[in-house]
């Protein structure tokens, strides 16, 4: 009889992270159960806790696990905010549960530190870029980089209740609005 060779950890880490993504975007972190996570991970309670120390853990390592696939995917560049904006909106747009782990992690969520670290560095190219004339002056770095994100997360973030927002600009053309809104920023 053949033994049972027990999946790498790794395998099973990332089982865990893959439930967590869909239970957390749709529950949140204090709506999410634990049971339904390693349930539908094929894993059990004890290696949710193993791995992650707990749900706020898990829901921790699924945050910044995403923030630093999205940015690895859209690196910032300040010599194209208009195009970098573009770029976000594609991958927000393929990967709706980023704006719903976002949504949730804003109302529930505290500070990572590892993320407010990579913040600060992406708010601090702002700057730089700022500094040496790249980019216009008219709002802080912080205020302009918060905005630039904010427009090429606009379609992603629109209530149910604005569904005439959504509809006024056909799915093909949003990609457009959002660099061209991006770019009228810039030219105050």
């Amino acid at each position: 009889m053949p033994r049972f060779t027990p999946p790498p950890a790794d395998a099973v880490r990332a089982r865990l992270l893959d439930a967590a993504r869909d239970e957390f975007a749709e529950h949140g972190v204090t709506g999410a159960k634990v049971e339904r996570i390693a349930a539908a991970a094929g894993s059990n309670k004890a290696q949710l806790f193993h791995y992650f120390g707990g749900k706020d853990g898990l829901y921790e390592a699924l945050y910044v696990q995403t923030v630093t696939e999205l940015a690895a995917e859209v690196p910032l560049d300040v010599d194209d905010l208009p195009e970098y904006a573009g770029r976000l909106h594609d991958v927000l747009v393929r990967r709706p549960w980023v704006q719903r782990l976002t949504t949730w992690h804003r109302l529930e969520g505290r500070p990572i530190e590892a993320l407010a670290e990579a913040r600060a560095e992406s708010v601090a190219a702002v700057e730089r870029a700022q500094r040496a004339g790249v980019l216009p002056r008219a709002f802080r770095p912080a205020v302009l980089l918060g905005l630039v994100e904010q427009l090429a997360a606009f379609w992603a973030e629109t209530a149910p209740e604005g569904a005439a927002l959504v509809a006024a600009v056909a799915p093909p053309r949003r990609r457009q609005v959002v660099v061209d809104a991006v770019a009228a920023l810039l030219a105050r």
